[in-house]
């Protein structure tokens, strides 16, 4: 069984940057795809980052792109999710994801273990 851990989230004002990380309890990380969704109040979860097992790609939805970089240090068991200049859109629950093995398409990627979430808030 895999358990995922979230930290980082908060509250933050508008424009600011901020790191969430994820600690992963599974051996064999590194043959893990990851990835981060976020769900906001009333709205559908969404993707908003993933990241390959060999972390050579990267995929990232319009509403993030430019802003939001996904990174993972497979030495530490760890994904992180760096989220530059933040804004009030960006509110809300993130989860961390991962799934063993590859994808030939991270956008259309299931994912098989979740983390519990980390509430990030903006104010603006």
């Amino acid at each position: 069984q895999v358990q995922l851990v979230e930290s980082g989230g908060g509250l933050v004002q508008a424009g600011v940057s901020l790191t969430l990380s994820c600690k992963a309890s599974t051996p064999a990380f590194e043959y893990y795809t990851l990835a981060w969704f976020r769900q906001a109040p009333r709205k559908d979860r969404e993707v908003v980052a993933s990241i390959s097992w060999n972390g050579r790609t990267t995929y990232y939805p319009d509403p993030v792109k430019g802003r939001f970089t996904i990174s993972r240090d497979n030495a530490k068991n760890t994904v992180y999710l760096l989220m530059n200049s933040v804004k009030s859109e960006d509110t809300a629950v993130y989860y961390c994801a991962a799934a063993y093995g590859g994808s030939s398409d991270l956008k259309d990627r299931t994912y098989d273990y979740w983390g519990q979430g980390t509430q990030v808030t903006v104010s603006s």
